[in-house]
């Protein structure tokens, strides 16, 4: 009896325990709220956030959360339509290529920095990696709190670089030749349906991969005054030519109507040896596939590089920013932000368990971080990236490059036939929003 009083004593602790960590809402006291909260689909980060807002809610008894998650590419759409009707939630969060057009349209709250214990925008900034707040500030205000920032590099199976009769420590990809190069060593097909493929692109991130293979040859896709779309058509034309080259209309080594490499790559079936993703990709992969994940097959390299680049350039990150829904009531926004600073100042746990990156100075310096494996190979990454292009017309310049990086690799159109479309198009999208 003395035993489980014991341990009854100890869960109680435990649990107070929490409870203390979660700050109350200053204000709060004898009233009650409700925060209706949107996320993207996570299966590994979306418990985690359950669990910290409900360690929240006890501290806060007077505040209801409700959480919804979304698939990443509907969620979008959800919030437009939410917004269009003056019905968004109280807090949001997706992909800042999209989220830009709800904040450039005065749908988003500043930052209530004394509600998170700070001072003003400096004093937050100062606790982000340089230029880490810099896509969501406007007028010296902050207007929301990163989930993650994420740059991507290649992930290589090296089992199969093995079973190719290669060596996967001397010969992984430094150049887009090697890439082409060693994916021909590594398909293999049945008749034209490729059963093995060496590498394959992320048709959902051509702006954070294929846009830099046109930066490293000079080329831009937006200029810097955010007028003239599509800038040097060498640059674009080579990158264009390599996809046509890759695609099922030329050496046919991989396609978008293939499963997602990265997917294929967690599997382990020998589906894939080479494919981009970011480092959450390990959580994923440890959760999917933990043997293959403990394995030392495995491993992860920089982005690559044209033989003739004219300069370094790595993969684009893109990330989420936390956001509050300016057309709440404004103890609802004090709420908001106090329970984002709470959930993101788990920053190694959202590290741990989701392999999510929050680029603050703290866990980019933290033991947790530099134990992640190949979490050096990210940084040194990053140090060399930028931030996908998130002007107005974001949304519609990803779908046009889609659809013409598409066009060369699988309707095999001549890349200056493709080319002189995206431009059109893309210049008259820069144009509509001027």
């Amino acid at each position: 009896m003395k035993r489980i009083l014991t341990v009854l004593l100890l869960v109680s602790l435990a649990a107070s325990a929490a409870v203390a960590q979660a700050p109350t809402v200053p204000g709060i006291k004898g009233k009650s709220i409700e925060i209706n909260f949107w996320t993207h689909d996570d299966a590994n980060r979306n418990p985690m956030e359950k669990e910290l807002i409900a360690e929240f809610m006890a501290a806060n008894p007077g505040v209801t959360v409700n959480y919804s998650s979304y698939p990443s590419g509907k969620i979008f759409e959800k919030l437009t339509t939410a917004f269009a009707a003056n019905q968004g939630p109280s807090i949001f969060n997706v992909a800042i290529g999209n989220a830009v057009s709800f904040l450039d349209n005065g749908r988003v709250a500043p930052v209530d920095y004394k509600a998170i214990g700070l001072r003003n925008a400096a004093a937050l900034e100062g606790l982000y990696l340089p230029g880490m707040l810099s896509a969501v500030k406007r007028d010296k205000d902050i207007y929301g709190l990163p989930l993650e920032l994420t740059n991507m590099c290649l992930y290589v199976n090296k089992k199969m670089f093995r079973e190719a009769g290669l060596d996967p420590d001397k010969d992984y990809p430094r150049t887009w030749e090697d890439v082409m190069a060693l994916s021909e060593k590594i398909v293999q097909r049945d008749g034209q349906i490729i059963t093995r493929r060496g590498f394959d692109f992320r048709t959902d991130a051509y702006p954070n991969t294929f846009i830099p293979m046109v930066e490293q040859l000079g080329g831009e896709y937006v200029s810097k005054d955010g007028k003239t779309a599509i800038i040097g058509d060498e640059a674009w034309i080579k990158a264009l030519q390599f996809m046509k080259d890759f695609g099922p209309t030329g050496k046919n080594l991989g396609a978008p109507t293939y499963t997602a490499a990265r997917t294929a790559f967690d599997k382990n079936k020998g589906e894939v040896a080479m494919s981009f993703s970011g480092l959450y990709q390990e959580a994923r992969m440890k959760n999917t596939n933990p043997d293959f994940y403990n394995s030392k097959d495995w491993m992860v390299v920089p982005f690559p590089q044209w033989k003739d680049a004219k300069k370094r350039v790595t993969a684009n990150y893109s990330g989420h920013y936390y956001m509050v829904n300016v057309q709440s009531d404004k103890l609802v926004q004090k709420a908001s932000w106090v329970l984002l600073n709470y959930m993101l100042g788990h920053g190694e746990r959202y590290l741990e368990k989701v392999a999510v990156v929050q680029p603050t100075k703290k866990l980019t310096q933290s033991a947790t971080y530099r134990a992640m494996p190949y979490s050096d190979v990210f940084t040194k990454d990053f140090d060399a990236a930028k931030i996908v292009y998130i002007g107005p017309a974001s949304s519609r310049l990803s779908s046009l490059l889609k659809a013409a990086i598409e066009s060369v690799e699988v309707g095999g159109e001549d890349p200056r036939v493709a080319l002189e479309k995206l431009r059109k198009a893309a210049q008259a999208a820069l144009d509509d929003v001027e």
